[in-house]
């Protein structure tokens, strides 16, 4: 089976396992995990921020970024197809007390035009604007990336209204291979950041928040208390550092692998799909002539697996574990179906 449903779906290697069967460990709970320790530092330094958090997951390192800027009745800007708007079961209103300001973004991603016609006025009558969040790359916008001079004047307007900035930074990773940058030139404007270990880096599980040393120190206790401290974590961390450290430099075969793809389903009259829209290694497309269900079950019995975004719309996401051959396998399986 061709899995491109995710890159969640990844596996650890035999050497990530490796690393993570002689991991030294520790108790996390009491700071004293030696390969937890080395990760959190190593992100940190990534990203330019002082310190770092390993969470379980993407979806805490957003619940307790949100709490660490925010007070009951407090507004967070987001977009509308943001992650943390869609796919948290409502965590920030249920957790920090919290209402989302979703922005109608015409392709996904936030401009400062949008976001400062979302900030309240501040009278009493409004919740206030404190916390504006960025999802870099835009995941239900097919992987779109930020540039550093949009984040540069989304940031600026941010700080003119006394907000604070927190970076989604799942697929962080790949903007930054995208754009050929250093990941800490696109976390440099926000307050808080975190990036995912589990999916184009292929760790089995894991999330890292970074971010200044105070904050961190407040972000370790509210991890506590949604049931986030971990014991001997090292084992994980180690597949997570091991990720770090050897397998950034593979993204771009990934995005290369969503290009060749883009363009074949792009060259398929029951599909829909602007090409210059991928930039990473997330693919977004409609169907024309048939439903997103029946496309979906046609390539599983081909022995192919991708999503459905929506009635007529699937997403396909390249991965490590995903190579040339299956990609053209791929091809050939779309071109016999649907040419």
């Amino acid at each position: 089976m061709i899995d491109l449903r995710s890159d969640t779906v990844t596996r650890p290697t035999d050497a990530m396992r490796k690393a993570m069967a002689s991991a030294e460990v520790g108790d996390d709970v009491f700071g004293e995990d030696p390969t937890v320790n080395r990760l959190e530092a190593t992100v940190a330094d990534l990203l330019g921020k002082e310190d770092g958090l390993y969470v379980p997951s993407g979806v805490m390192a957003n619940q307790i970024g949100i709490a660490l800027h925010t007070r009951p009745g407090d507004e967070v800007i987001v977009d509308r197809s943001s992650h943390i708007f869609n796919y948290e079961t409502g965590g920030p209103s249920a957790i920090s007390g919290i209402q989302l300001h979703p922005i109608d973004s015409p392709e996904g991603l936030l401009s400062p035009d949008l976001v400062e016609q979302a900030v309240r006025p501040a009278f009493d009558v409004f919740p206030r604007s404190r916390l504006l969040s960025i999802e870099n790359t835009a995941n239900k916008a097919g992987g779109r990336v930020y540039s550093v001079e949009q984040i540069e004047e989304i940031a600026s307007l941010a700080r003119a209204h006394d907000m604070a900035l927190h970076l989604d930074g799942a697929r962080l990773w790949n903007a930054a291979v995208a754009l050929g940058v250093p990941e800490a030139t696109l976390a440099g404007p926000f307050d808080t950041a975190w990036v995912a270990l589990s999916k184009g880096l292929g760790a089995p599980v894991g999330s890292v928040l970074v971010g200044p040393s105070e904050l961190m120190a407040e972000a370790r206790r509210l991890r506590k208390r949604l049931g986030g401290g971990m014991r001997q974590a090292g084992i994980i961390a180690a597949g997570g550092l091991y990720a770090v450290q050897h397998h950034r430099g593979h993204l771009a075969d990934d995005h290369a692998r969503a290009q060749s793809l883009a363009d074949a389903i792009a060259s398929l009259p029951t599909f829909t799909l602007d090409v210059s829209t991928v930039e990473t290694n997330i693919i977004i497309f409609e169907t024309v002539k048939q439903s997103a269900e029946n496309v979906l079950a046609e390539l599983k019995e081909n022995d192919i697996q991708m999503t459905a975004f929506g009635p007529n719309t699937i997403r396909a996401t390249t991965h490590r574990d995903v190579d040339d051959a299956a990609i053209r396998r791929v091809i050939a399986v779309l071109r016999r179906l649907y040419s």
